[in-house]
């Protein structure tokens, strides 16, 4: 019985790999900014986070949001507490964030969703047959 519980403790037990940290690059579940990427510069507490895009490049601006309403990714930053957005913005395009976001499974998972939601009646049909 006790070699049972240890197993399974074994089995259980994952870590994790994505932490909430400075630098996190997350993208927005829902809201207003739904399906944007952005950056964490500034942990509040344990519900919320300071996120900036930075706008320049992904069209979110600096607010605090909730961890509820963010997915986070692999990609990583390294950048200052409260960074400017010069200096995030320059990080994210040396660091090539956009090109590790689309090759990421996330992303393309995104996309195939979309394009899937986008097919008429007569291409889920030509799929269909396809498939057959």
């Amino acid at each position: 019985m006790e070699r049972r519980g240890v197993s399974a403790l074994r089995v259980g037990a994952m870590s994790f790999k994505r932490y909430v940290e400075l630098g996190r690059v997350c993208m927005i579940q829902f809201g207003p900014d739904q399906g944007k990427l952005c950056t964490i510069i500034d942990v509040i507490d344990n519900n919320r986070v300071m996120v900036d895009g930075p706008e320049p490049i992904t069209g979110v601006h600096r607010q605090a949001i909730s961890l509820k309403r963010v997915m986070l990714t692999d990609i990583k930053l390294t950048v200052k507490l409260n960074a400017s957005v010069k200096s995030l913005t320059k990080a994210f395009e040396e660091e090539g964030v956009m090109a590790k976001w689309e090759a990421s499974p996330q992303a393309k998972k995104r996309t195939a969703r979309g394009l899937r939601a986008a097919t008429t009646d007569f291409e889920r049909f030509q799929i269909m047959l396809a498939k057959k």
